[in-house]
């Protein structure tokens, strides 16, 4: 019961927060301003989370995250990722008053370490169907971009809608890993032919 009480009260919180963010910059939203909606001391807000920042984070690892982590099993990434788009569309205002918050960077390494771990598993099972050895060294690399391409759209650069954004990205992936096979493919000839001898 206290579980539930207490996942009501971040839920109510975060629900102040995104009230706020869409009229104004992050760092400007007080704690007073989030937990006077909600009935709640000031001091209160520190039993849940160690600062706005925190609440943020929360957030989006509840509304945003948890859509592409709902697909990790059937491996349905692109399904996953359209519905983060939706999810940023829909909270569009929220989204750009973090990302042009002083913590952008803290969020943005947050949202890449959740986005790398389930676009690795992506290209580790197609490698696996394909019989190819997948460098890891790429697949930050890979998630950077993607991240590059999400903050871009959010902040208008793509009129795309969020299924055109999303073909476009399984589009990359595909020509990533067409890229990998070819460089593949040439590794192996060249091992298996071997220097010519010459009589």
């Amino acid at each position: 019961m206290a579980n539930s009480a207490s996942e009501r009260t971040k839920r109510n919180l975060a629900a102040a927060l995104k009230e706020k963010m869409a009229k104004k910059p992050l760092e400007q939203i007080t704690i007073q301003e989030l937990t006077d909606p909600c009935g709640m001391q000031r001091r209160a807000f520190y039993y849940h989370f160690e600062d706005i920042y925190d609440l943020v984070k929360w957030m989006f690892r509840e509304e945003a995250l948890s859509l592409l982590q709902r697909q990790e099993e059937a491996l349905l990434w692109q399904e996953g990722l359209l519905q983060l788009f939706y999810y940023l569309e829909e909270n569009r205002a929220v989204c750009l008053c973090a990302l042009r918050s002083p913590g952008h960077d803290t969020l943005k390494r947050f949202f890449g370490a959740n986005l790398e771990a389930i676009f690795r598993r992506a290209l580790e099972e197609t490698a696996a169907r394909l019989d190819m050895d997948l460098d890891p060294e790429g697949i930050p690399l890979f998630v950077s971009a993607l991240g590059g391409i999400m903050e871009s759209w959010l902040l208008g650069a793509f009129s795309e809608t969020p299924e055109d954004m999303v073909a476009r990205i399984n589009s990359f992936l595909q020509s990533h890993i067409y890229g990998l096979q070819v460089l593949q493919n040439r590794s192996q000839s060249s091992v298996h032919s071997g220097p010519q001898e010459t009589e």
